[in-house]
């Protein structure tokens, strides 16, 4: 089965039939086999030579210098080696064995802020598989070419998405497929650009492995290895699956995609990763990037916490830098069915590197990044009876907008030839398959927002959020919201018909996109 790690993806894997709970715990980490533990390390090349009980950090210090010598000689002093320095917005990756290395730089004048982005030693603790996509089978693809074949102009597998047809993508698609000036950077487990469906739209110039939180541009090095998660590259059809006669077709099927590939092969997205694909981002002219993951190991990170206060900082410049230079940033809401605008929040999940256990936070004061820092996309899903999906995160304030995300079957069944009530995507090796979680959401706004980019080319990404919240259909809150019909309110939905918790400003609407 191939290594698939949900709670880091916000992607969930359902079999056909199989129910979704209400709201759907992660499992914690677990130690590793020996057998684990061996494959761990031989892949995971991302690792300097430091010793077995290294960690990596991050230093904070004022953007546009990087760090001055006294800062450099205090690291060094600290039992510090600089990875990288990413100057323009002054964060620092740093590797180091000295347990007290955060703490000492901190009090070094120039520091603004310094923590660990783990808390297990590099390389990090393997987790179990917790699930795997359900690849197409054959049968399913011959019924789909068969529906397809009455229908003139559609790829093979289109009559299985009925997430097109939700935000009016195949109408879209009369009018514009998008245009190839425009690039969706994917950022998450790394993306399979031999695919026929990705090939034709694949951007090599945009694309990088940012694993160590330093750039690798070895030519494939973008993406997912063999025991590596599919996400990425089920991510990156969602949004540009070429309408090329050949298996699906994306939301904007004539956008270029890249691969930032920034999680390890243990299925960690790490700060320093994160930092690396946003700046990496703004830098080679990517205008939309997808984000559908958190960053680990923890959930939420707390600004009175001085380890997770650096992370957040780090990624909040990274992500403001990527939108500064253009980029229209898009993240997934998570898979929890949280209340983000609740007071406070049991997080059982962090740090989900070692050790997880229970912890209340405010999510006003301790943030899911990158989804609620400013500036970025929040996206909600749904599945196909344009219900707010049973796992997906909600909250008034929070949630920007829907999109399709998929549920479970028994919960929301979609209309004929469709005959999955998940989203169907691209798999490595010239597959295709099924997957649910906000994770297939957020890739629909992303490639709605490729769409506006793409018919008002000039436009700021304040421009592009601007249109893509005024052009998404308002959509009522659900009341009372009993997914799974036991009688009992599973998520309470506040706010308006125009903006609520459940759907934000609405359903994104690709319509709209290109006529507007």
């Amino acid at each position: 089965m191939t290594a698939f790690h949900p709670r880091h993806r916000r992607a969930l894997a359902i079999p056909a039939g199989l129910a979704v709970a209400a709201s759907l715990a992660f499992l914690p980490g677990v130690p590793a086999s020996a057998a684990e533990a061996s494959e761990a390390a031989q892949a995971a090349s991302f690792v300097s030579a430091d010793s077995a009980s290294s960690f990596s950090y991050v230093v904070n210090v004022r953007p546009g210098h990087g760090p001055s010598a006294k800062v450099e000689r205090a690291i060094a002093r600290a039992g510090g080696t600089i990875v990288t320095s990413y100057d323009r917005i002054g964060v620092v990756v740093v590797h180091s064995a000295n347990p007290d290395f955060a703490e000492t730089v901190r009090k070094v004048r120039g520091v603004q802020s310094a923590g660990a982005t783990r808390t297990a030693p590099l390389p990090s603790a393997a987790t179990t598989d917790t699930g795997a996509p359900k690849v197409l089978g054959s049968q399913e693809i011959a019924a789909a070419q068969a529906a397809a074949q009455a229908s003139e102009g559609q790829d093979p597998l289109q009559p299985l998405q009925w997430d097109l047809p939700a935000i009016k993508a195949d109408k879209a698609h009369e009018k514009s497929l998008g245009s190839s000036r425009v690039t969706v950077a994917v950022i998450d487990t790394g993306v399979d650009d031999t695919h026929p469906d990705i090939a034709p739209n694949f951007d090599r110039d945009a694309s990088v492995n940012c694993v160590s939180g330093k750039p690798d541009t070895t030519d494939g090095a973008w993406r997912p290895g063999a025991a590596e998660s599919p996400h990425g590259t089920h991510v990156a059809g969602e949004i540009a699956a070429a309408k090329n006669g050949v298996g699906m077709t994306g939301v904007a099927p004539g956008v270029k995609v890249s691969g930032i590939k920034v999680s390890n092969p243990d299925g960690f997205f790490y700060a320093e990763a994160v930092v690396c694909g946003f700046v990496w981002a703004a830098e080679h002219g990517v205008d939309v990037t997808n984000n559908s993951y958190y960053t680990d190991p923890w959930y939420f990170n707390c600004k009175d916490d001085p380890d997770q206060k650096a992370l957040l900082e780090a990624v909040t410049r990274a992500s403001r830098y990527a939108e500064k230079k253009g980029a229209v940033n898009v993240a997934a809401a998570g898979n929890e069915n949280y209340d983000l605008a609740a007071d406070e929040i049991t997080d059982p999940s962090s740090p989900n590197d070692t050790t997880p256990g229970d912890r209340v936070v405010d999510p006003s004061k301790c943030l899911d990044i990158p989804t609620q820092l400013p500036g970025v996309v929040t996206v909600a899903s749904t599945g196909a009876k344009d219900l707010k999906s049973s796992f997906s995160n909600h909250g008034l304030g929070v949630i920007d907008i829907a999109a399709p995300g998929g549920d479970s079957t028994a919960y929301q069944t979609p209309e004929p030839p469709a005959t999955s009530g998940l989203i169907l995507g691209t798999l490595p090796g010239g597959k295709w398959g099924y997957m649910a979680g906000t994770s297939m959401a957020s890739p629909h706004v992303a490639g709605v927002a490729a769409l506006i980019k793409s018919t008002h080319p000039h436009a700021s990404p304040a421009m592009v959020k601007a249109l893509l919240y005024a052009q998404a259909d308002a959509t009522a809150c659900t009341k009372p919201y009993d997914i799974d019909g036991d009688g009992k309110v599973d998520a309470v939905c506040e706010g308006s018909k125009n903006r609520n918790g459940f759907y934000g400003w609405g359903m994104t609407d690709a319509l709209d996109a290109v006529t507007r």
